[in-house]
């Protein structure tokens, strides 16, 4: 299986010839153009189009067909999270990244639960950004550092959902909310790739899921209706 780096390294050369076509949706104006100017400096990204708020955003997805979506989550006439929802039920291959200054749990949780593949704040990087798009385009998720720390925090310290993981698939599970392929976490646990495909497979099944995606929204889902977590 290829790493996680070598798949984007693929998707960006790939995008140079076919650009990843994005869609910004923020209810200010000045910030959506300061989003236009970074994508501009991209060679392999393209803006097809801007919206003001989520309504807008869901017409847009229709007009356009983007590959992925900066998405706001506090907008008016209609949220980023409502809209998140709309657009993944109704054009499943378009990729929705969350891109807020918010960081309640409830917004995390509804927005990744309404089918968001990754969640970052808007003090994020140009460079950083551009990656995140590049990695939802290649299907891999992307969360902001207090975000991964949620997560990680709720696999390290299981209450009854997760209880049913060994310790070692905890391990596995902490690794892949971090975003690391199967042979990027061969490699730190020390363990063969076929060891580390049937800890994957094994977690999948216990938990009842059908991909990576959907393991970090259940780890997710799990920390804020429990508790168990706290930021440094």
């Amino acid at each position: 299986m290829a790493t996680y780096a070598a798949v984007l390294d693929r998707t960006e050369q790939i995008a140079t010839q076919n650009p990843i076509q994005v869609v910004i949706v923020d209810d200010h104006a000045m910030l959506r153009k300061g989003l236009a100017v970074f994508l501009l400096s991209y060679s392999d990204l393209s803006l097809v189009g801007e919206a003001a708020n989520g309504e807008e955003a869901v017409a847009l997805c229709a007009e356009k067909s983007p590959d992925v979506v900066l998405m706001d989550l506090i907008m008016p006439i209609m949220d980023g999270v409502i809209a998140t929802r709309l657009i993944r039920r109704d054009y499943p291959e378009i990729q929705v990244i969350a891109l807020t200054s918010f960081g309640e749990e409830t917004l995390i949780k509804g927005v990744l639960e309404a089918g968001a593949i990754s969640y970052l704040f808007k003090k994020v990087s140009a460079e950083d950004l551009a990656k995140a798009i590049r990695a939802a385009k290649a299907g891999f998720s992307t969360f902001a550092p207090e975000v991964t720390e949620i997560l990680v925090r709720s696999v390290q310290q299981p209450s009854l959902a997760f209880q049913i993981l060994t310790a070692r698939e905890r391990e596995v599970l902490a690794l892949m909310v971090k975003g690391m392929g199967n042979n990027e976490i061969a490699a730190q646990l020390m363990i063969s790739l076929s060891t580390t495909k049937s800890h994957v497979s094994s977690i999948l099944g216990k938990l009842g899921l059908a991909s990576r995606t959907e393991a970090i929204a259940k780890v997710l889902e799990h920390n804020l209706d429990s508790g168990a977590f706290y930021i440094k």
